[in-house]
């Protein structure tokens, strides 16, 4: 079984020549949040902003915007209109799906709350949208409730889910999935065409033909928000424009690495996920 190191995320990062400009670096259309969750929305623009990402929009309930306007400063914000449930209303989703055929990279799902609406939404979302996509929390749970919209869908997909994520999408246990890990992702990965990114201690990463495993990362990053912070990181690169399995194999190594420096100057037990983003930096210039 391949590993991912250093030298292939060394290779594969995106370059960035020096004429390159905020449309040269590519636009990520991040669409997350909730009323109650304006952390998630948050922590993975951030992500993705300290990824390299040239134009991040996030498009968020207008509960949540003054929240994320006031802490991520580079985004371009889309308030939109609440659901009854506090997340964004499908009244947007034609917008939106405007949006993304102008965005490089979409990110769905972080902090959206599962409930009727998010249900919904991303089922036509994900049906309508073309753009490559990187799917994650409540986002994947919507997607388990219907689970051939990923083979009705046309856009290249990476899905970014815990075992109990996998759990839902396959309907496997949890101690099904973790004995088998790499058999069930792969399985996966071909019966639906996505990329998968199986997380945990060794995440895995494939596409059904191509299979890496991560040996970055620690326990520390064991908490809320960790997860949010690197599907920012995925998307970010492929709105760059980096092959969805590449990009996964970058992502997750990226991550835990930042999570590993976190940890070495915090504790594992202190470290926050927003420490593993203010250590992105230094891992990037290691990798450059």
């Amino acid at each position: 079984m391949k590993f991912i190191t250093s030298d292939f995320v060394k290779s594969n990062l995106p370059k960035r020549p020096d004429d390159a400009n905020k449309g040269t670096m590519g636009t990520l259309l991040n669409i997350s949040g909730s009323y109650a969750m304006a952390g998630a929305c948050t922590l993975s623009s951030l992500g993705a902003l300290r990824s390299g990402v040239g134009l991040l929009k996030v498009a968020l309930p207008k509960s949540i915007y003054p929240i994320v306007a006031s802490t991520v400063y580079e985004a371009v914000c889309l308030p939109l209109d609440d659901s009854d449930s506090g997340t964004v209303d499908i009244n947007s989703l034609d917008f939106l799906i405007d949006t993304a055929k102008n965005s490089s990279a979409v990110l769905l799902g972080c902090g959206l709350k599962l409930c009727d609406e998010t249900t919904h939404f991303v089922k036509s979302f994900v049906t309508a949208c073309n753009t490559p996509m990187v799917i994650d929390a409540d986002g994947i749970n919507a997607v388990a409730m219907n689970i051939d919209v990923l083979n009705d869908s046309k856009a290249d997909i990476v899905v970014t889910p815990h075992p109990k994520e996998m759990s839902r999408l396959t309907g496997l246990s949890v101690e099904r999935i973790q004995k088998d890990r790499v058999e069930v992702a792969e399985k996966f990965a071909r019966k639906y065409s996505v990329t998968v990114v199986l997380k945990g201690k060794d995440t895995i990463v494939t596409d059904g033909v191509r299979t890496r495993i991560n040996k970055t990362g620690n326990s520390g990053m064991a908490k809320g928000g960790s997860g949010d912070v690197l599907s920012g990181i995925i998307a970010s690169l492929m709105a760059q424009e980096v092959d969805s399995f590449e990009a996964s194999c970058i992502g997750v190594y990226v991550h835990g690495f930042a999570g590993d420096l976190a940890s070495n100057n915090l504790s594992r037990i202190s470290m926050l996920p927003r420490d593993i983003i203010n250590h992105l930096p230094q891992a990037f210039k290691t990798l450059e």
